[in-house]
């Protein structure tokens, strides 16, 4: 169960984020001067400042988070963590180079929270956090564990920046999810911090949860390094994992809160796996990410957080940048917000070497 979860994305904390989501803002605009040599889009977050930003990213969502129960297991994700420290060694600047490796968040957040637990530091590309709630479901659900903290968080640096201009993945404008004329992403900044907790610990606590994780599934394609599965194999093997685990069929998902990177190989290969696993049925598929970016590693765990909303309010925001839908797109994505047509949502998330995840998101069980 979903004790509690905290976001912040380029359009502010939970509310203003899917505030702003449904109303079809967006955060991304044309890269700044410093990163020289790139063109292309980004949504920075102007708070994630200092020596380290990455740890000022972090901080807008541990401050003031609520007192953990000693026995609570953290799970960390990233994909860079700290990039922008090793960037200031490179210049001959000072640099605390320790911050690059992604174990030094679990560090930080641990010594930060005052947690107990050493932490799992977990780095499977953008299907990071994703994988990272999956784990922590999977532990509480094994009775291995009562109490688990995901944190993720990533930021966008010269590094990323230009690692994405290699690749030519970078579109001139803000990113376009699951249109005819897409032509790349736009990186992101974000972070999100969840907790979750047994059903015996949330009885006992008389608290008002937010939502559960009821499946999940993880696969790895294997096909390349950088580019998806064109038949969306893993994809579909992750989606109908998670279904199976979660007891449900594919006429109980009410939506599909995608990837959508705005590429145009990963959008088709979304779409190709969800006529696979929904058999044609047509249902809302959605992508936050004209809005707020690829966030990468924190993707899974914003968009989770969203998802989540998404149930509370029974709608699920348009997809901000769609102009021209795909022709495969036809009946699944919109520029309008949409109705859920089913109990429960499945957020994906998929990575470099052919990672790919679900989870199976529903209202918590007092209130299903």
């Amino acid at each position: 169960m979903v004790r509690d979860m905290k976001i912040h994305t380029v359009l502010g904390g939970i509310q203003d984020t899917f505030a702003g989501l449904m109303n079809g803002h967006t955060g991304i605009v044309q890269v700044k001067h410093g990163f020289e040599g790139v063109a292309g889009t980004i949504s920075c977050l102007d708070k994630a400042g200092g020596e380290s930003r990455f740890e000022s990213l972090l901080e807008l969502v541990l401050k003031n988070f609520h007192e953990l129960p000693a026995d609570t297991l953290l799970i960390t994700s990233t994909t860079k963590a700290g990039i922008d420290m090793l960037e200031k060694h490179m210049r001959g600047e000072q640099a605390g180079l320790f911050k690059v490796l992604p174990g030094s968040m679990t560090s930080h957040v641990r010594k930060r929270l005052s947690m107990n637990s050493p932490g799992i530091s977990i780095s499977a590309a953008c299907a990071s956090s994703a994988v990272a709630l999956a784990r922590g479901a999977m532990e509480i659900y094994s009775g291995r564990v009562r109490s688990a903290l995901v944190v993720c968080a990533d930021i966008v640096s010269e590094f990323v920046l230009k690692g994405f201009g290699a690749l030519q993945a970078l579109d001139s404008r803000p990113c376009r999810p699951f249109d005819r004329d897409r032509a790349g992403l736009s990186p992101g900044e974000g972070v999100a911090a969840i907790h979750l907790v047994g059903m015996d610990r949330a009885d006992k606590a008389g608290e008002h949860m937010l939502g559960e994780i009821m499946g999940w599934g993880v696969a790895c394609d294997a096909v390349h390094v950088t580019a998806p599965a064109r038949d969306g194999r893993g994809l579909v093997m992750a989606m109908n994992a998670s279904l199976k685990r979660a007891g449900l069929s594919h006429e109980d998902v009410g939506a599909v809160h995608a990837h959508g990177t705005g590429t145009v190989y990963n959008d088709a290969m979304e779409l190709e796996a969800v006529r696979k696993v929904f058999r044609h049925r047509l249902l809302p598929v959605h992508s936050v990410k004209g809005a707020l970016g690829h966030t990468m590693a924190a993707a899974g765990g914003i968009e989770a957080v969203l998802g989540i909303m998404s149930l509370e309010a029974g709608l699920v925001p348009p997809t901000v940048g769609l102009e021209f839908p795909d022709e495969k797109a036809a009946g699944y994505v919109s520029a309008e917000a949409q109705r859920l047509s089913g109990r429960v949502i499945i957020s994906t998330n998929s990575g470099f070497g052919g990672i790919n995840a679900a989870l199976v998101l529903g209202p918590p069980q007092e209130a299903a």
